[in-house]
């Protein structure tokens, strides 16, 4: 059984004491491929050098909605270059975040428009971060013709009305560790509808770990936690989920 986690940040600083142990343990317990996401001026030559020592490990590079206002002129020729790499999937993860006041939504909306531009001129997917900010999002994504590229709602959250309008443009619904709580209601409703061909599975370790480990670090190889809760939510079982999520997955990040 392989497994894909396609959204994770392994450079990340909770990981610089035993980063080598915890990508050995994802692929003992069966994750064959990641997608490592680049955000920011300091995560994306990490990110890069991440997957160009591991070859299962892929890169997603772009300008994160909270650091946007630190997004300076040749940055977005700077990551157009990166996508040159063959390592490099998709632009993400992008979008808009109005929980965290960190950049004015004006400069929000600019970045990821323009982010979006890229993307469809180079014709590369795109990766997904809406925090409350949904019909913003969807009218963005909207507007900019992204449908050209589709691409993937990162821990998606949100309603299924929501949801509807996102699968319409051709984009992946992706779920992770949110799933196996208790009380994430409507994340595993949205879960249960999602067509079986546009559904993905992640970790966005080091952050929202998956029960029984919630409060802990995450790491990828709990997205096997998530597939396992994928499973029960589809009434199919783990091998079959794995199995088409790491085709959704291959499929839509162009792996041969």
């Amino acid at each position: 059984m392989m497994l894909f986690d396609t959204h994770t940040h392994l450079d990340a600083q909770q990981f610089d004491e035993d980063r080598e142990e915890v990508i050995a343990r994802c692929v003992e317990g069966g994750v064959s491929k990641m997608v490592n996401v680049g955000f920011n001026r300091e995560t994306i030559p990490t990110t890069m050098a991440l997957a160009e020592k591991y070859d299962f490990i892929y890169a997603a590079v772009g300008w994160h909605p909270q650091d946007a206002i630190t997004m300076k002129e040749g940055d977005l020729e700077w990551i157009a270059s990166l996508c040159q790499h063959e390592k490099v999937v998709a632009i993400g993860e992008i979008g808009l975040d109005y929980y965290w006041d960190t950049s004015p939504k004006d400069v929000q909306h600019k970045v990821f428009r323009q982010q979006i531009g890229l993307a469809r001129e180079i014709k590369m997917p795109i990766v997904i971060h809406n925090r409350d900010a949904h019909e913003d999002v969807v009218r963005i994504l909207r507007e900019e013709k992204a449908h050209e590229v589709g691409g993937i709602m990162h821990s998606y959250s949100g309603s299924w009305e929501t949801a509807k309008m996102c699968l319409d443009m051709g984009f992946h619904l992706s779920f992770g560790g949110p799933i196996t709580f208790k009380n994430a209601k409507q994340p595993k409703e949205v879960l249960a509808q999602v067509p079986m061909d546009r559904l993905l599975i992640e970790t966005d370790s080091p952050y929202l770990t998956p029960h029984p480990y919630r409060g802990k670090r995450n790491e990828s190889a709990h997205v096997r936690l998530v597939a396992e809760a994928a499973a029960q939510i589809k009434g199919v079982d783990i091998e079959e989920i794995a199995r088409i999520t790491t085709r959704n997955a291959l499929d839509l990040f162009g792996i041969l």
